[in-house]
């Protein structure tokens, strides 16, 4: 008969002293901003946009040139330590211009883009939200803006509007936020349906309070890579306008009028419509590369 002790072994001191190894817990932020940083593209992206806020904040301060200063004397001068980018047609310093046009282009893909993003994200977020009839007219309302070219709908309320920099703003902020509308309406739809959603209203929440403290929180990861990938697009369309004379007036610049006045003697000083265009060029980039970037750090399928 098999004795019982035999079928137990007693554990040892070194086993019952052993320091238990616990991995610590990382936060949803944390682990997308550890995973944000492994992707190269993404983290160069962010570094270029840092530096491109901080030379059009700082830039025109400390530029020995006004942006806006001509000097007859001096036209079409060429690259130099003096003048870095040359010189245009009046005589002004096509380095501090392209800096001072930095703050126009980013103001306007960062206002438009906040714009875009409230009005977005309340109606996608009251369509889903709501549902039914609600839903379909709301989502009809949009289906017939989305048929319709945004840039389109742009022009003509920059053409009823006419220039200027308040205008282009309005503009953005009207014909714009169709897409955010769509992306978080989705979410909404799919988040409502989730426990916690239904742990709320059986507590007693309000529609509002259910919204906006527990089904918005929860969509923020798309949210935020539409937003941040919204911004070279607004940027593009405001030089686009200015381009074709729809933008800001003179003498204030942005890239979009710069590129257009680089354009009129592109043949013999290339380098007035070189610099603006390279400057929109990295700014469209960094800033694609940054929302890419954030889609998968902010990805919960994707977290280890």
């Amino acid at each position: 008969m098999i004795n019982e002790k035999e079928l137990f072994e007693p554990v040892k001191t070194e086993e019952i002293e052993a320091k238990e190894y616990i991995r610590p817990s990382i936060g949803y932020w944390a682990d997308a901003w550890r995973r944000l940083k492994k992707n190269k593209l993404a983290l160069i992206g962010l570094y270029i946009i840092i530096v491109l806020i901080a030379l059009a904040i700082f830039g025109p301060m400390v530029s020995v040139y006004e942006y806006d200063a001509t000097n007859l004397n001096n036209v079409y001068a060429p690259i130099s330590g003096s003048h870095w980018f040359g010189t245009d047609e009046l005589g002004r310093d096509v380095f501090t211009r392209v800096l001072y046009g930095a703050r126009i282009s980013l103001a306007v893909g960062f206002v438009a883009s906040f714009i875009n993003l409230i009005i977005g994200v309340l109606y996608g977020g009251i369509s889903g939200f709501m549902g039914g009839k609600v839903d379909n007219v709301m989502m009809r309302f949009v289906d017939i803006l989305y048929g319709v070219p945004i840039l389109l709908i742009v022009i003509l309320l920059m053409v009823v509007l006419g220039p200027g920099l308040t205008n282009i703003f309005i503009a953005l902020g009207i014909g714009y936020w169709v897409g955010m509308a769509r992306i978080v309406r989705g979410q909404t739809l799919s988040l409502k349906e989730q426990e916690f959603t239904l742990a709320a209203k059986t507590l007693g929440a309000s529609r509002t309070r259910i919204l906006v403290r527990h089904i918005i929180p929860n969509a923020i990861g798309p949210i935020i890579v539409t937003a941040t990938l919204l911004i070279p697009n607004a940027i593009f369309f405001e030089a686009f306008l200015s381009f074709i004379g729809l933008g800001v007036s003179a003498p204030v610049a942005s890239w979009g009028v710069l590129a257009s006045d680089g354009v009129r003697s592109f043949q013999s000083h290339p380098n007035l419509l070189f610099f603006p265009a390279l400057f929109i060029s990295i700014t469209m980039l960094s800033f694609n590369f940054l929302g890419d970037g954030l889609r998968d750090a902010l990805d919960p399928r994707q977290r280890k």
